[in-house]
């Protein structure tokens, strides 16, 4: 009974994890440039002293949804959204470079443009900076421009080019922070055919409803782990009383 036990309450365990990752889903479902996580299950076998004769199941995030999302129409000037395949190039918290596509972008006081969760945006020569000015536009190729506070032809001067990628989908890989890295931990080049739409935003990838019946299937599934728990420490004390009746 006590295999039966292991097995039911490792299932519980697990369907536990792959609920999380589906709830993160769906917590997710309104955040700009979000990619949902996949998970799925596998068997492995109970190794130890003689032949494994037991099997239990590992949940695991095999990958990421990199399907793009809708596009929604913002009209603020710092908010981009990339066209079609690739992604923006930024500077995460361990120095490293990363990807996101949530282009919803600011600027420090200092004049550092930062994607919306404070990672710099990187340039041609590292994270952008902007002087202090009247007007910012970003064009399709990514090119940041800037009306200067002297300026009185209203003419735009260029400051820097977001540096806009587009790597293989098999070579990237999502770490716990939510950015997207190259799976040997290099940088990816700079891809000149990248376009991104000014003025727009592009919204989370996450199928609502097909994440509603995962988080229903999940649950039922977790259940009945439960109740083969209860059934195991039933049939546990049937024996018992036997046991103690000889």
């Amino acid at each position: 009974m006590d295999r039966m036990l292991y097995v039911a309450m490792n299932g519980a365990k697990q369907n536990m994890l792959a609920q999380s990752a589906n709830t993160n889903n769906l917590a997710n479902v309104s955040t700009t440039g979000f990619r949902a996580d996949f998970a799925s299950f596998r068997s492995m076998p109970v190794f130890g002293n003689g032949h494994p004769t037991r099997a239990y199941a590992m949940a695991e995030r095999p990958g990421v949804n990199l399907n793009p999302g809708s596009l929604s129409t913002t009209g603020n000037p710092l908010d981009i959204a990339v066209d079609g395949e690739g992604y923006i190039a930024v500077q995460a918290a361990d120095g490293s470079e990363a990807y996101t596509r949530a282009g919803n972008l600011r600027r420090t006081a200092a004049g550092v443009l930062l994607s919306s969760s404070g990672e710099p945006v990187l340039g041609n020569g590292g994270p952008i900076s902007l002087p202090p000015s009247n007007n910012i536009e970003i064009s399709t190729e990514g090119t940041v421009s800037v009306m200067s506070l002297d300026a009185n032809d209203g003419t735009l001067q260029e400051i820097d080019r977001i540096k806009l990628v587009n790597p293989l989908p098999g070579d990237l890989y999502k770490g716990n922070d939510g950015l997207l890295r190259l799976k040997d931990g290099g940088q990816s080049p700079a891809n000149a055919s990248v376009r991104v739409v000014s003025g727009a935003l592009e919204t989370s990838n996450v199928n609502v409803t097909e994440a509603l019946v995962n988080m229903i299937e999940l649950a039922r599934q977790f259940e009945l782990h439960v109740k083969m728990m209860r059934t195991a420490d039933q049939q546990a004390e049937k024996v018992s009383s036997l046991m103690r009746l000889s």
